[in-house]
Parts: structure tokens; sequence; C-alpha cells
């Protein structure tokens, strides 16, 4: 073999080990997650996601680390790097996560290379192995077979086999009333087809504090999805807290305002093909990515995004609604994502700089979103031909992030954005609200405006700015902060009550009388910025007007100082067989 085709061979060695290495961990956090869960560590739950997040990105420095020390990557010519790139394609025949070692390449190739060289002949533009059919050892999928064992028994079967250490509180109780909810979901039992089978994903989704059993049944050339939570009682015992059978219901459990799942995957295609059968709305990339795999629910981001412009005609515009003080926000019309640039100079209200916003970023990253926080892709040197970003676009980054742009030929580049899913910004559907006279819709959102803080408080995290216009409404009407540039812990913060002023002189001077520091937050003071309008005042102190009281946010201190992990249902508390059947939630 000719030294060059040595040296890449050896380039491609190292690239798949470096590959598998990172796999293999990543792997291990995810099926370690069941041991979790019998063990009930929730505060283990919690560190496992924050560590995992940064598995990829160190295993990509490893590699980047050996390919410089042994080959001096940055000086190898072209041809050397296309032929890695075939051997590279040649280790991936046989593998069982060939497109997650497709990304792997790509990312270790572009820290080394000039963005020129980011088309297909260097990097995996397209795919170019297939992911259809994998014959994965243990299955993806487990099938049970109602017809010969009876649908009870088999329905019984499908959690046994997860083979969890604690016992049930009542299996058979439980199967009852999923049997009923079953029966009233269908109106009636459809006659049993020859084909009647139950398939299982072999995995438990693990998160928080609950394991979801995702699966579906098939009976002739129907089918019906469900998923099913498995959670502890207080005693340490097991049992399914409802079955959600609607599949945008199962979509809700999947999205990316929430943590990322745990699950022991050997082939994530397979994962991905079958849930795609559940959810066939639900982009890939965002399944990726609620697998715990963002860097490939970016790679499969951007290849929706370059297909979608390839069949598109508009242009990128300046996102409607109030301009912010610390990000520049554009969106495609055409396409529902919002993209998210730093200022080079904030508002004079701000004191944070970029490297504080990047790690308030970050941060969402690692904790339990409850439904309540935007995941965001992050990306660097993202290219947008300029015929599709409209003029005042164009005037707007060229003002506001200068710092931000490269110029690529017929190409502007970004060299660092952030994506999220486009919602409606909620003072802007409350303006609506309010001109149309929604007296309903005006108590509906300010009820779920407090439901969010209230979760979000709970889980550590206080916003910061809560102004309505950094919250969004998502297409369910369920209200979703998305502006992290003055997000912190709650247990960072120091929540006071406005001391009495000495005398009424003093109190009726317009200034400050008491010392404020740097992490001190006044409660009472939210009302004067939020609640001016009388009808949203009136709809806020209806539902939360402890929100503006600092016992309120001094009590969730304590309960997290504690270790007190909350349960948060992604699924209507109404649904939950507790309420169905009148059995009495508070008594778990």
């Amino acid at each position: 073999m000719a030294p060059q085709q040595l040296i890449a061979q050896r380039i491609a060695t190292m690239m798949i080990e470096g590959f598998n290495r990172h796999y293999r961990v990543f792997r291990d956090c995810s099926a370690s997650a069941k041991a979790r869960f019998d063990a009930a560590d929730w505060m283990g739950v919690q560190q496992a996601v924050k560590e995992r997040i940064a598995f990829y990105d160190d295993r990509v420095r490893e590699t980047l680390a050996e390919l410089r020390e042994d080959f001096h990557a940055e000086v190898l010519d072209d041809l050397t790097w296309q032929q890695a790139k075939l051997h590279y394609i040649g280790e991936l025949l046989e593998h069982e996560q060939p497109e997650l070692a497709e990304t792997f390449f790509n990312s270790v190739f572009c820290r080394i290379m000039h963005r020129t060289y980011f088309h297909n002949d260097f990097i995996f533009v397209r795919p170019a192995i297939s992911t259809e059919f994998f014959e994965s050892e243990p299955p993806t999928y487990r099938s049970y077979y109602p017809n010969a064992a009876g649908l009870g028994s088999s329905i019984r079967r499908v959690f046994l086999d997860f083979c969890w250490e604690r016992s049930f509180e009542d299996i058979d109780r439980d199967i009852e009333y999923v049997m009923l909810t079953l029966e009233r979901h269908l109106g009636e039992w459809p006659q049993a087809e020859s084909n009647f089978q139950i398939q299982v994903l072999n995995s438990a989704f693990y998160r928080n504090k609950a394991a979801y059993v995702i699966g579906k049944a098939v009976n002739g050339a129907n089918e019906y999805p469900f998923a099913v939570p498995v959670l502890h009682t207080a005693a340490g015992q097991l049992y399914l807290d409802t079955v959600i059978l609607d599949g945008w219901r199962i979509g809700a459990l999947f999205s990316l305002s929430r943590a990322y799942f745990m699950v022991d995957m050997p082939a994530p295609a397979d994962y991905v093909h079958f849930l795609r059968t559940i959810m066939p709305n639900k982009p890939r990339s965002e399944l990726y990515t609620m697998l715990g795999l963002g860097k490939q629910g970016k790679t499969m981001f951007f290849r929706d995004l370059m297909y979608h412009l390839h069949h598109s005609e508009d242009q990128f515009i300046v996102a409607p609604g109030i301009r912010g003080l610390v990000m520049l926000v554009f969106t495609l019309p055409s396409y529902p994502y919002v993209f998210k640039v730093i200022k080079d100079v904030f508002g004079a209200t701000k004191e944070v700089d970029h490297e504080t916003v990047m790690r308030k970023y970050q941060l969402v990253k690692q904790v339990d979103r409850v439904g309540r926080m935007a995941d965001t892709l992050e990306f660097s040197y993202a290219a947008f031909p300029r015929t599709r970003l409209s003029p005042e676009l164009i005037d707007e980054l060229q003002r506001l992030v200068p710092s931000q742009l490269e110029a690529d030929g017929d190409d502007l580049i970004i060299k660092h954005l952030y994506i999220e899913r486009r919602m409606e910004p909620l003072n802007l559907h409350l303006d609506k609200a309010m001109q149309a006279g929604r007296e309903d819709v005006i108590d509906e959102v300010v009820e779920e405006y407090g439901n969010a803080i209230r979760e979000l408080a709970i889980a550590n995290i206080f916003p910061g700015d809560m102004l309505w216009k950094n919250f969004g409404v998502t297409r369910y009407g369920r209200v979703v902060f998305y502006d992290y540039d003055e997000i912190e812990y709650m247990t960072d913060c120091n929540f006071r009550r406005i001391p009495i002023a000495p005398d009424l002189e003093t109190e009726m001077s317009g200034e400050v009388w008491y010392s404020v520091g740097r992490n001190d937050i006044f409660p009472e003071e939210f009302a004067t910025f939020l609640l001016t309008s009388p009808n949203i005042r009136q709809a806020f102190m209806r539902h939360h007007s402890d929100l503006l009281d600092a016992g309120f946010w001094q009590q969730a201190q304590e309960q997290i100082r504690r270790g007190v992990v909350l349960d948060f249902f992604p699924y209507p508390e109404s649904l939950r067989f507790c309420n169905v059947f009148e059995l009495g939630c508070s008594d778990r």
C-alpha cells in the first residue's frame, strides 16, 4: 500500500476508534439510567444528564489531538483527506451507528480544515450509508401476540419484561385501568385480526423520575400508538400512572422544552424509525436530539434546512415583535424556526457579556426544562445565501452584529448563532386577545404564564427578565420561556421583601431607601412592569398573586436545598389513573 494510502487508512481507523469510544461511553451512561431508576437516585439522574452532554465534545477533542500529534493533520493534502473519507465509509458498512459516526467524522474534520472544504468531497454533507433495516442485537422492539396469550396477560408481560428490581404495587389493578382506558378510547373493542400484536421498544425511555414504555398495537392494517409512564410510589414500589393513546400527546413527551431521554440504543436509527411510525410529523432532527444525540440532531436539521431552501423562495426577515436588547432574531416565514445572534453591543440596561450569554444557553441544556424552556441548536460558521436575506435583515446584521459576519462569495457567514422552534411571542398573543375582547383567552394564557414561572422555580430556575415578550405560546397553548441571558439558579438568588420606609417623606421621595445587593430580587416589584393592563392584572391576581410575595420564592428555595425533586407530568393531570378512577393522587 502506498504511503499516502496507508496514512489515509490510519486516519480513518483513528477516527472510527474515536467515535466508538464516544458511543461506548454514551451508551453506558444511558443504559445505567435503569439502575438509577431502580435506586430512585433522582439527583444522580440530573447529574448524568448534565455530564452526558459533554461526552461528544470530549471525544472529538481527544481524536483531534491524536490526529495532530500523529499526522500533523492541518498540513495533510486534499487527496489524503478524500481517501481517508473513503476508508472511513468502509468502516461503516456493518456499523450499527453509521449516521452518528458520519457526523463524528464531520465534527473532527471541520475543526481542522477551513470551511471551504465543507462539501461532500471531504465531509458527509449527504449520508453515505443507509440506516434502514438494521438487525441489531438485542432487537429494537419486542413483539407480543395477544391472540395466543390473551390481551391482559400480554400487557402484563410487556411491563414485567423490563425486569425492574422494584416490585409493582398492584400490577393487576394497573392493567385493568389500562384495559378500561383503551376501551373508552376506542369506543368498542375492534375485532382481533390474525395479525394482532403489540410492539414495544426494547429499552424504556428514562427521564426525571419516570420510565416510559413506548410502543404500538398492530391489528391488521390499523396501528394504535401508546406510551405508559411507570413511576415510584412513596413506599418505593412501581405503578402505571396512565396510558397515553393520542399520537400528538406522545409527541408532547418529545417536546424540545423538556430534558433529554436516556435510552439504551444499539442502533439509534432503528429507534428513530419506530418513533416516526408513531409521530410521523415529528422531524427526525428533533427525535435524535430528544434521545440525547444533539449533534446528530444538528446534522439532520442542517440537511432539512438546505433541502427546504432548495424548494422555497421566500427570504429570511427580522422576526416580528419587540426587538431584544441582547439578541438579533430573524426567521424564514416558510420554516418553523427562529435564528438568534448575540449582538455586538447590548442595551444599556443589560449587565452581561457575550461569554455570560453563551454560558446561560449552555446551562439550559444541562437542566430539567420541565416543558417550560425552549431547547436551542447552536451553530458555528453557518452559511446563508445572500439572495435569501431581505435587505432589512442584511442592514440589521451589518449594524448590530458586524463582528459575527464573514463574506464568502454569494454567501454570508454568521460565525455563531442559536436556532429555536418558532413560537408566537406572548406579548403579541395577549395584544391580539385584548383587541378581540377575549377575556377567556387572557385569563387562560396568564394562568399558563404563572404556571410556567412556578414550575421553573421548582426546577431551580429563575427567569430573570420576566417580561411577556420573553415567553412564547406553542401551538398547543403552552407558555414557554425562551430568553436566557438573565436566568439564574434559584439557589443563587436572594429574594427579599421591600423594607418599610422610615417615614412617609422617604417613601414618597421615589428614591430607594434600602441597600440592594447584586443578586437581590424583590418580587413585589414584578407588578410594576408586568401588570400595567387592568385585564391582565385581574387575571394574574386571581391565579398567581403569591408570585409577588418573597415567601413563595423562599419556600421554593428551601425545597431545592433539601434535595426535594418534584414530579412534572408531560401530560394533563386529568389523564392520570388516580384522577380518572378517583383514587386520590396525593396518597402516592
